[in-house]
């Protein structure tokens, strides 16, 4: 018994196939705005291998002025930030992972000025920052040991010792009171490195000038309305990397 195919099926199908393994080629890849780039991205069990990398859009005039309106929190009354002073590209946004870590790390670029808590699905949240001047900067590899919010500020005897003024304010002393002049403001997430507190801080800042510039004595700091946003999605022992 001699069996027949039809040949023009079969070709349609097998074109069907090389063009569904194509498509699923290139879903592996992204591409990096700005770049001219295309990086690859692995796929896990949990997400579509073939699904696009959602970004959220710039956010809009409207959007601004509520992300860096004034907020009620802990009993203290956080004032808006004139946000249209400060670059843009300090803003608050979602964008594509640029720093190939697992998602839940928070990486600081500090050249850029930059922090971002990586996301799953190739995207960060990116938030910008201040970092500390020269000779005073971190970098290395810790964990998110503890968080506080509307923390006391003590700062260590080598700043006490270079600033004597601020010993009533010494560990000794018990720090300085919560409040909108502290300078950790509306929260403080607490760095340690081999087990030890490395003194260094990612924290709120009272001082919109100084994002984007290297101005403190080692810590990173953020708008107050960026360091609630980032400690409500910052998981418990999240890993950190500071990068120079």
């Amino acid at each position: 018994m001699s069996v027949s195919f039809d040949t023009s099926l079969s070709r349609r199908n097998l074109l069907s196939l090389s063009a569904m393994a194509a498509a699923s080629a290139l879903a592996g890849w992204v591409s990096t705005a700005g770049t001219g780039r295309m990086v690859g991205r692995q796929s896990t069990p949990l997400q579509d291998p073939i699904g696009p990398v959602h970004v959220a859009p710039t956010p809009t005039d409207a959007e601004l002025a509520v992300m860096y309106g004034p907020i009620e929190d802990g009993g203290f009354l956080i004032p808006a930030v004139p946000y249209k002073q400060i670059d843009p590209r300090y803003y608050r946004q979602q964008v594509l992972d640029p720093t190939g870590e697992a998602p839940g790390t928070i990486v600081v670029d500090t050249p850029s000025r930059f922090l971002y808590l990586v996301q799953p699905g190739g995207t960060a949240m990116r938030y910008g920052v201040g970092i500390g001047r020269d000779g005073f900067a971190w970098q290395g590899n810790g964990i998110i040991q503890w968080r506080q919010k509307w923390p006391r500020w003590k700062p260590p005897n080598e700043m006490v010792a270079r600033q004597p003024e601020l010993a009533k304010y010494s560990i000794e002393n018990g720090g300085m009171e919560p409040g909108l002049k502290n300078p950790l403001g509306a929260r403080a997430l607490y760095i340690f490195s081999g087990g030890q507190d490395t003194l260094y801080r990612l924290h709120g800042n009272p001082q919109w000038r100084s994002i984007g510039k290297a101005v403190s004595s080692g810590c990173v700091r953020l708008l107050n309305q960026d360091i609630i946003d980032l400690y409500e999605r910052v998981p418990i022992k999240a890993p950190m990397v500071v990068k120079q």
